[in-house]
């Protein structure tokens, strides 16, 4: 089984974000940066599928050459090879820009298996993997927690809504999206690191794959949320108030 997992490089999640001078993004000259994590439960889960049924990982990602960092991350943990699409300004394409990137360096090659985190730490929009999936004109599956090969194809298990979930069956070649926490997510090995050094890391640019820049979306501004104060009186019985303050923390507040 030949798998594919496109990987992002984000900022830290302990970062300290500062907007730029344009006001929309971020400055990035002095963040330090990792894999994005729903993609790292991506690569774990096609690991153990390749260390289950054999075959192939191939790491893809996107972004500039600071990048390379993740991409031979991904390779000390036992990917077999990567794929760099070269591009230092990955901002100016919208989702559907990246997802065509992504969908040109698959095609040619010729996966049975597509898997993307199910979003990105940074923008978030959980959007990537499923347009690059009516692009290449696969099945989806989104939201996965476990994956499980079988004669026909594979069977997956999707996360619902109030701890229901739904087991689907798809036919190969497939796009699947995968939710964190899906496994235990392994380290690097010093024998991983040191193999890393030698393996291939094919460099492709925007020039190559004919995507151009021109985007349908744009971000036309970022800002820090504002910090408010406000005190709420709940009167009523102690039931009651209990009552009326877990239904502003769930429907309100949004924290349950």
């Amino acid at each position: 089984m030949k798998i594919l997992v496109s990987i992002k490089q984000v900022p830290s999640r302990d970062s300290q974000l500062r907007i730029d001078a344009s006001g929309r993004w971020i400055q990035e000259n002095d963040l330090s940066f990792e894999i994005n994590e729903p993609d790292a439960f991506a690569l774990e889960e096609a690991l153990r599928l390749k260390e289950k049924h054999g075959g192939e990982v191939v790491a893809l990602c996107a972004g500039p050459a600071r990048a390379s960092q993740t991409i031979r991350e991904a390779l000390a943990k036992g990917a077999d090879r990567a794929i760099h699409i070269e591009e230092e300004n990955l901002t100016a394409f919208d989702t559907l820009g990246v997802a065509k990137l992504l969908a040109k360096a698959a095609e040619a090659e010729h996966p049975d298996l597509i898997l993307t985190g199910l979003q990105s730490d940074d923008l978030g929009y959980g959007q990537t993997g499923v347009v690059m999936a009516e692009l290449l004109g696969l099945p989806h599956g989104t939201i996965i927690m476990a994956v499980e090969k079988i004669d026909s194809g594979i069977r997956v298990k999707r996360e619902l809504e109030d701890g229901w979930f739904q087991n689907v069956e798809m036919p190969l070649p497939a796009v699947l999206t995968i939710q964190s926490g899906i496994n235990k997510l392994r380290y690097a090995t010093l024998m991983g690191i040191k193999k890393a050094k030698t393996k291939e890391v094919k460099r492709l640019t925007v020039a190559e794959l004919g995507v151009t820049t021109a985007s349908t979306a744009t971000i036309e501004r970022v800002y820090l949320p504002q910090r408010t104060k406000q005190t709420q009186l709940i009167e009523g019985s102690a039931k009651e108030a209990a009552a009326k303050l877990v239904e502003k923390l769930r429907f309100e507040a949004r924290v349950i």
